[in-house]
């Protein structure tokens, strides 16, 4: 399986923007989810769903600003932020793990375990 990330680019402080992650094949068997990297810092994760969709996680920099959704029909993982921080400025990329399991924080631990990662997709906060 193949993910490709898209939708970053230049958006302002309190603005929003929508990522979404095209996958070659099905997820249905998978966890999805969104990490970030900021220059000069680790990656770490920003949200994430599970195979079902019955439960999402997210990062506690980004809760109550953004919403992961996956849609299986068409292979497809989203994410939209809202009010936007210059902080939010990172590459992001999308992952996928193989498992049944509801997610929460371990997923954002796990990053040596993801069956598959996304090339990134620059996100530029600023005014």
């Amino acid at each position: 399986v193949q993910l490709q990330a898209s939708g970053g680019g230049l958006a302002q402080p309190g603005g929003s923007l929508r990522l979404s992650c095209a996958a070659s094949g099905s997820l249905d068997y998978y966890a999805v989810g969104w990490f970030r990297q900021a220059p000069g810092k680790e990656r770490e994760g920003v949200a994430c769903i599970s195979s079902s969709g019955g439960t999402q996680y997210y990062a506690a920099s980004v809760k109550g600003r953004s919403t992961i959704s996956r849609d299986d029909a068409k292979n497809t993982i989203n994410l939209q932020m809202i009010n936007l921080e210059s902080e939010d400025t990172a590459v992001y990329y999308c992952a996928a793990l193989r498992t049944g399991a509801p997610v929460s924080g371990w997923f954002f631990n796990s990053p040596v375990g993801i069956d598959y990662w996304g090339e990134g997709t620059q996100v530029t906060v600023s005014s």
